[in-house]
């Protein structure tokens, strides 16, 4: 099925976010929580031990960015460009539950209710992971759900 030309610069503006606050590596790795990882942040059929070119790594990061838009998208149609991106790399991130989970996501509650004011404002709260079976703030994604909260509400650099 053909990508529309909304979905195209929504990739644009979400990859940007990702690329940065994921780092490349084309070699297999666990991150923080343990989770088998590749390229920009891919967890999706990661190989052990293979090395993934540039040009599979970009590939990587398109389809599972996209699956991330197609995902916020049809849990919260009709999302204004900046917050379908600032959602999407929330989910490419760390799964649907953010945007899609309405019985133990408030943003999701917010986002239904078309309070998106609201919806951005719980970005923030989502820089946590379990390492070693620990909940733990990791800065990381504090600084990414930052970006995220900003590119939602329509801040530039700079502004508050």
């Amino acid at each position: 099925m053909p990508v529309d030309n909304r979905k195209k610069a929504v990739l644009a503006i979400a990859t940007a976010l990702a690329i940065p606050a994921e780092g490349l590596r084309q070699y297999a790795y666990n991150d923080p929580p343990g989770i088998l990882t590749v390229c920009y942040g891919s967890t999706t059929n990661v190989v052990n031990g293979k090395k993934y070119s540039l040009d599979e790594c970009k590939a990587r990061l398109d389809t599972d960015m996209m699956n991330a838009i197609n995902q916020v998208d049809k849990c919260a149609p009709s999302l204004p460009d900046n917050v379908l991106a600032a959602f999407s790399d929330a989910v490419y991130n760390m799964g649907p539950k953010i945007a899609c989970d309405k019985q133990n996501s408030t943003a999701a509650r917010l986002l239904a209710k078309g309070d998106i004011e609201g919806a951005c404002n719980q970005l923030p709260r989502w820089n946590r992971a379990t390492v070693a079976g620990v909940s733990v703030e990791l800065p990381g994604l504090t600084k990414r759900r930052a970006a995220e909260r900003n590119l939602c509400l329509g801040i530039k650099d700079g502004q508050k």
